[in-house]
């Protein structure tokens, strides 16, 4: 068809469309483009679609054996500001504020989908948003529920108090941690330990770089005595300046039962967030450590490269150390919703059940590599007591249901009476109570003493003699006094508290000593955090209540750091029912 041209006329394009019309539709078209491709960033729920067209990040060494649990990202390693919960409620409170969500476990976890601001009632408060990798929510007032004690007792009018000697001797030991405490604020906050002599703070290589150990330990004992200034300080610490991305050589045994311990205590007991985060990832920076062929951990992991690094002994792992893991790696799955913190020590009770055991005991050492022992001496006391303690508070901890723990414990303890020629049928508690109390000039203990031709016990050389602050003798006394409320446990107790501050106690804090057997004897220069986390803490408690800390509700760990018995779901968490 022929089209004339005509002066003004435009043809038409192969659309019907003239030129100033086509443009107009492009225009309009490309702002439609923009706008719908801009949604996808914006629209709530995007970030899947934004990863699309983000460049990946590179995974942090020592973090690649974190696997997504139900979409859930592990902990990154970069640390942002915790974002603390309120304050522990009262049991009983009114639970109307729980967070929404599905229970991961029963009356244990919830986990949560990603939600608005948080709520008036929570109390476990949502995560900020640069912390979203840690989005598995704990049902803390359903926790609390559980507990058949308040965590501090039955709250008595102390009026009213018929006991008021043994009121103003808990005040004292309550005075001896207030100092302790005020002393290492004053002269080494931030620092692990305090050098009371010097009024200068302690680091040590055992930690890894990690800092503030004194102030950890202490968190769980100044809740427990109600010095509330004191711990808003402490918390204030761990929220502020407990910083995580270190890069030194570390114990495992050692971060494991006083960071890790003490973290995962001051957040069941108050239900602060900052104090689960930073639980969960100081425990993943603990997981390279079995990276192992067999699975058990080395004795030291290296917090830089990831790498584990070599027990004292050579080659081998310590029974004591790899063997007291189990309590707190159950409660970081339990506070994560991860369920790699469980199965590598479930993996270590595997080995230890299957491996052939000479005398029908665990020896000191074994090789992580060959998974053979390395030698057969054999120890209930250093390098493997708390492997045994350990067997005997798994069983505890879950409610009585964890009977592998259980089994393993009494076929040793069955193999050390028979060794010991103990009568079998005696009742434990009926034994003599003499060889516990301590015989010294300074009524404290030595480091290690023997039993020889009837004579008491007694330290044979110098270098036994010492006395750091330890706690086991009134930890002792505070487990038979529960038991049997017996005066007598009190009466020595409280001999151990003269003698502290007879010989112990000095003007910057309290320092061990060197000789027990000397009535003037030199001071060590350190006030160990376990003074603080333990020594303290169990006099605190041999002078309270039974139901301060309730046996039936909590189970300490080896460096005396309340975790809860778990009655939610007792199967899962012990594992295996035998």
């Amino acid at each position: 068809m022929l089209v004339r041209k005509v002066p003004g006329f435009v043809p038409a394009s192969s659309w019907g469309l003239r030129l100033p019309q086509k443009f107009l539709f492009l225009l309009f078209l490309s702002g439609l483009v923009t706008l719908c491709f801009g949604a996808l960033f914006l629209l709530p729920h995007s970030s899947r679609l934004k990863r699309l067209f983000s460049a990946s990040r590179t995974q942090q060494p020592g973090l690649e054996v974190m696997a997504e649990i139900a979409g859930h990202h592990s902990v990154s390693e970069q640390e942002p500001p915790p974002n603390p919960a309120p304050a522990a409620p009262a049991p009983g409170e009114d639970d109307s504020g729980r967070l929404v969500g599905v229970l991961r476990r029963k009356g244990w976890l919830r986990r949560t989908r990603p939600t608005g601001p948080r709520e008036e009632g929570n109390r476990v408060s949502a995560l900020r948003p640069q912390e979203e990798s840690v989005r598995f929510s704990f049902d803390y007032n359903s926790f609390r529920s559980r507990l058949r004690h308040p965590v501090l007792g039955t709250r008595t009018d102390e009026s009213q108090e018929s006991q008021s000697l043994v009121r103003a001797q808990r005040e004292k030991i309550k005075e001896m941690m207030r100092f302790s405490w005020q002393s290492y604020r004053r002269y080494a906050m931030g620092k692990n330990e305090l050098r009371p002599l010097t009024k200068d703070g302690f680091e040590g290589s055992m930690f890894g770089g990690l800092s503030g150990a004194t102030i950890i330990d202490s968190l769980d004992t100044l809740y427990l005595m109600e010095l509330k200034e004191e711990f808003q300080e402490a918390k204030a610490w761990v929220q502020d300046s407990f910083h995580l991305n270190v890069s030194g050589e570390a114990s495992l045994f050692e971060v494991n039962i006083r960071y890790i311990g003490g973290l995962l205590s001051a957040f069941y007991l108050t239900g602060e967030e900052v104090f689960r985060v930073k639980a969960i990832k100081l425990g993943e920076k603990l997981l390279p450590a079995f990276n192992t062929p067999t699975g058990i951990p080395k004795g030291v992991v290296n917090f830089k490269s990831g790498s584990w690094g070599w027990a004292t002994a050579g080659s081998s792992s310590i029974l004591a150390e790899f063997g007291s893991l189990h309590l707190e790696f159950l409660h970081l799955t339990e506070l994560s919703g991860n369920p790699i913190f469980a199965e590598k020590v479930r993996n270590i009770r595997k080995v230890l059940r299957e491996i052939d055991k000479p005398f029908g005991l665990y020896p000191n050492f074994l090789s992580p590599v060959s998974g053979n022992w390395v030698q057969h001496h054999v120890s209930v006391g250093g390098l493997g007591d708390s492997f045994y303690e350990y067997l005997i508070k798994s069983w505890l901890m879950s409610a009585k249901t964890d009977m592998e723990a259980k089994t393993m414990y009494y076929e040793a303890l069955e193999i050390c009476l028979d060794s010991c020629q103990v009568d079998k049928k005696q009742p434990t508690l009926t034994l003599q109570k003499r060889p516990l109390r301590v015989f010294s000039d300074t009524k404290l203990g030595p480091e290690a003493f023997w039993f020889n031709s009837g004579r008491e016990a007694v330290a044979t050389q110098l270098s036994e003699s010492y006395y750091i602050l330890r706690p086991e003798v009134v930890e002792s006394y505070m487990y038979l006094w529960r038991q049997t409320h017996d005066p007598i446990y009190r009466e020595w107790g409280w001999e151990v508290v003269m003698a502290l501050e007879k010989h112990c106690r000095t003007e910057g804090g309290f320092s061990g000593i060197q000789d027990v057997y000397s009535s003037n004897p030199n001071h060590d220069n350190r006030q160990q955090s376990f003074f603080l986390a333990e020594t303290l803490k169990y006099l605190y408690l041999l002078f309270s209540e039974d139901d301060v800390l309730s046996l039936e509700d909590w189970v300490f760990n080896t460096e005396a750091h309340p975790l809860p018995v778990n009655r939610s779901d007792s199967s899962s968490v012990a594992g295996h029912r035998h």
